[in-house]
């Protein structure tokens, strides 16, 4: 982001420069399929069944495509080349071709002698299309899909891709939509809408989404204002927020704190006592950047299992997918002796506990700029409790995957009061293929990206105060209700 006037900007690690250096987390694709990873030199990578090295997309820029070669090299690939004469033949239609497996005179043995050959998969492709007898008898949309489905198989083509919102929430959606409690991309861009999420804001958020929602909110406050995440159980988890690669001016304006401590804050009766009297050790939690709790939560199913299922054999090569977010941080074996790491291990428990009590100063101001609850606890106990820190007149979201909890919700908010406009909504997305004399909407869609509950918070104590204007109305309105008895009597007299 680009500052303006006297407030200076938060610089990102490479300001002005859209090239990739060491150390940037990045995301590969390979047609629809995406893998979040951190460039580190030598050190291999698997992906859709390939393993390369990325040294050399080091000073490349973002968006570049590289072929995979021989010795899991990287090697830039050119600008596409227009189509032979020959691949533009094409026939009327596809009635007259017989799917009879005999139509490709390149067998199994042939492509594997080429590719032993080092042939790359582009000359490959080529060839399994001068050798298949039936290939110029197709339409010309039929060649494009048998283009397209051996590139998809014999081309390793990859592009870089740097992190985003976007890119990340459909990586989780299509991947592993578990880790973020199956929501929908589009349903995170309403969050965000609905919120009013912006820089300069006050925010609160609740999730359990492995810091997705965390690391959307980062994105676009842009590192001014501040946020502070509520997190069940041992410490915060922040492994999708570790994948955006936030520069650390980014990180100044977030604070954690214990939901276990929630209560007594509302209750007046917190103190930093507490904190210190913490039986477990939360410091460690912080210091591996949420690893702990995933290695608790996901010992059958590890994180990296998002990003490709078939690379479970490999579970050395993708551990590089969880990094801590504090690169400094070492093991004991690493730090020399057990004096000096027993040392860093307390200044790390000072350094937490001390924004703990930061994070209650801000808590208990009671002020906040909005609330954003994405977790995979019941939303109605939460909701209730955390609506106490936000200031009126405030947007907060709530998001389940599934609507009753939801319904619950609303309808303890309506007797509770405090609140207006709520709206229980969800959003709708189908996905189109868009391309010449072919544009339909695809067969597979999305079957729910979850619900949103939103509302306004106003002050609770003009409702209190109507109380005693609602039992001045009930005795004008019992004194409205004697006057036609009165006049009842008058009436027959008037008659006579």
């Amino acid at each position: 982001m680009e500052g303006s006037g006297e407030h200076p900007s938060p610089q990102p690690p490479h300001p002005g420069d859209n090239r990739i250096h060491e150390g940037d987390f990045v995301v590969l694709k390979r047609e629809d399929v995406l893998k979040a990873v951190q460039v580190q030199r030598r050190k291999k990578v698997t992906f859709e069944k390939q393993w390369f090295y990325l040294d050399n997309v080091i000073g490349h820029n973002y968006g570049a495509t590289f072929e995979v070669t021989s010795g899991g090299g990287l090697q830039l690939k050119k600008k596409k080349e227009e189509p032979t004469s020959e691949t533009k033949e094409a026939g009327t239609d596809n009635r007259n071709i017989i799917d009879d497996g005999k139509s490709q005179k390149l067998t199994q043995d042939d492509i594997k002698a080429l590719k032993d050959k080092g042939i790359k998969g582009e000359e490959i492709v080529q060839q399994l299309i001068e050798n298949s007898t039936t290939f110029r008898d197709k339409t010309e949309f039929a060649q494009d899909k048998y283009i397209k489905k051996k590139k998809k198989k014999y081309e390793a083509v990859i592009t870089i891709l740097k992190p985003s919102t976007r890119i990340l929430s459909i990586m989780y959606y299509a991947r592993e939509p578990g880790k973020i409690n199956h929501m929908r991309y589009d349903t995170l861009a309403q969050m965000l809408t609905l919120g009013n999420i912006r820089a300069g804001n006050k925010m609160i958020v609740m999730e359990t989404c492995s810091g997705l929602v965390l690391g959307a909110m980062m994105e676009r406050m842009g590192g001014f204002g501040s946020i502070i995440q509520l997190y069940p159980g041992d410490g915060p988890v922040r492994v999708a927020t570790a994948c955006f690669g936030f520069p650390k001016s980014f990180l100044s304006g977030l604070y954690e704190f214990p939901l276990n401590k929630v209560d007594s804050l509302l209750n007046g009766t917190f103190s930093a006592e507490m904190l210190y009297a913490e039986p477990k050790d939360s410091a460690s939690v912080e210091e591996s950047n949420g690893a702990l709790e995933e290695k608790q939560a996901s010992k059958p199913d590890n994180e990296d299992s998002m990003a490709e299922a078939p690379e479970s054999n490999h579970p050395e090569q993708e551990s590089m997918e969880v990094v801590p977010q504090d690169p400094e941080y070492k093991e004991p074996k690493d730090r020399g002796s057990k004096k000096d790491y027993i040392q860093e291990k307390q200044r790390r428990q000072e350094e937490q506990r001390k924004r703990h009590l930061d994070a209650a100063a801000l808590l208990s101001e009671r002020n906040a700029d909005g609330l954003i609850v994405a977790s995979r606890f019941h939303p109605t106990p939460l909701l209730l409790s955390l609506l106490d820190f936000v200031a009126p007149s405030r947007p907060f979201v709530v998001y389940c995957q599934y609507k009753e909890p939801l319904l619950e919700c609303y309808t303890k908010l309506r007797e509770r009061g405090g609140v207006i406009n709520l709206r229980l909504s969800e959003t709708w997305l189908r996905n189109y293929q868009v391309l010449p004399d072919r544009s339909h909407p695809k067969l597979l869609m999305s079957g729910g990206g979850g619900y949103l509950l939103s509302g306004f918070t106003v002050v609770l104590d003009n409702l209190r105060a109507d109380t005693s204007l609602k039992s001045s109305v009930s005795t004008l309105e019992s004194h409205k209700t004697e006057e036609p008895a009165a006049k009842r009597q008058k009436c027959p007299e008037s008659g006579s």
